[in-house]
């Protein structure tokens, strides 16, 4: 199975998401029918500064097959236009970032302007694009492991 979720509406309220109403929060879709990423919408109204940094929660978790990952990209036309990128230039959601036993799998992006101006992002922007792949590991992989946590969980 492979499928958007919103996150819970007391992992919003923990989160602090205070844009649009959670019911009126959209899950990611695609643009058109031969669309390979699916576009995330901005649950706020948010300023990236000049030559700064913003962390956009998306308000949506994922699940996947177990040999898939969800690939997070800025969308072309913000790159391209803009400049805009995202800090770590390609998000990577592991199936198992999903309800883990310490984390919802709440995904959040964060963005650098690089410009020498502000970019406001609004409520419902659409302001990255996720890609689903399947991935192959070696025969000799041995990891057993669970995730516990969220961003750089499995570091620890």
């Amino acid at each position: 199975m492979r499928k958007f979720e919103k996150i819970s509406k007391e992992q919003w309220t923990k989160d602090e998401i205070s844009g649009i109403d959670y019911e009126k929060h959209q899950i990611p879709k695609r643009g058109s029918k031969n669309s390979a990423g699916y576009d995330f919408f901005s649950p706020i109204d948010i300023i990236i500064p000049a030559h700064n940094t913003a962390k956009i929660p998306t308000g949506i978790k994922v699940i996947m097959e177990a040999d898939e990952v969800l690939m997070i990209y800025p969308r072309s036309s913000i790159g391209f236009k803009t400049n805009i990128r995202l800090s770590n230039t390609t998000g990577i959601i592991d199936s198992d970032y999903y309800n883990n036993p310490d984390n919802e799998g709440h995904m959040w992006i964060k963005f650098y302007n690089p410009m020498d101006i502000d970019y406001k992002i609004n409520i419902g922007d659409k302001i990255a694009q996720g890609i689903f792949t399947k991935f192959l590991i070696v025969d000799d992989d041995k990891t057993d492991s669970e995730r516990v946590g969220g961003l750089g969980s499995t570091g620890k």
